[in-house]
């Protein structure tokens, strides 16, 4: 018989709640059809007090439960948010390129953690999880970073960067943990997850 990646899910409508390309592509990595839901737009607040290696799996759990009234009986919903943190400061997406020049400087020549939070929503249930990846720049030049910002736009990414892209091929010393969660996507862990679903 011909291995089927995720045949538990066959029958099943998996959906992935982003606008992000790059989920998009790592979710297809995993060998199974999917759908785009339509994006139910989802305040990115949190609890002053919450700690900030929480915050991300706590985003997509709240972005989970934006879909609840909405889902169909063979729905699976996945949705994530990454967050970059360096010292005790999460990194949102830069709204300047001046914003993008701070947070690139601030990365420079230091280590910071990707962590994303992922909840898959089916009618039985919510489960959400987060992985974490130690992430390590060299030092960044000024004509370095504002060489990446003009040509790259990072504005749709949260730490003002891509792994994938210029910036860290040329300027990543080394990473701990999952190369795809710091592309937005903990596909390993997410496969595991998917296998557990009926």
């Amino acid at each position: 018989m011909e291995y089927r990646p995720l045949e538990n899910l066959e029958g099943k409508r998996l959906l992935l709640a982003s606008h992000s390309p790059r989920r998009r592509e790592l979710l297809g990595m995993l060998g199974v059809d999917f759908d785009i839901a339509e994006i139910i737009e989802v305040e990115e607040s949190y609890p002053a007090d919450l700690p900030v290696e929480s915050v991300a799996q706590y985003l997509s759990a709240k972005k989970g439960e934006a879909y609840t009234n909405a889902m169909k009986p063979d729905d699976v919903i996945i949705t994530a948010d990454t967050v970059v943190i360096v010292g005790d400061e999460i990194l949102g997406k830069p709204s300047s390129e001046e914003k993008a020049r701070e947070m690139l400087t601030k990365l420079s020549g230091k280590s910071h953690k990707v962590i994303t939070g992922v909840t898959i929503s089916t009618p039985a249930g919510k489960c959400s999880f987060s992985a974490t990846t130690k992430v390590t720049f060299d030092n960044l030049s000024e004509e370095e970073i504002n060489y990446y910002i003009e040509k790259y736009r990072p504005y749709d990414k949260a730490g003002a960067y891509g792994i994938q892209e210029w910036i860290g091929a040329v300027g990543i010393e080394g990473i701990e943990g999952s190369y795809y969660n710091v592309m937005g996507l903990p596909v390993h862990q997410l496969y595991k997850h998917l296998l557990t679903i009926s």
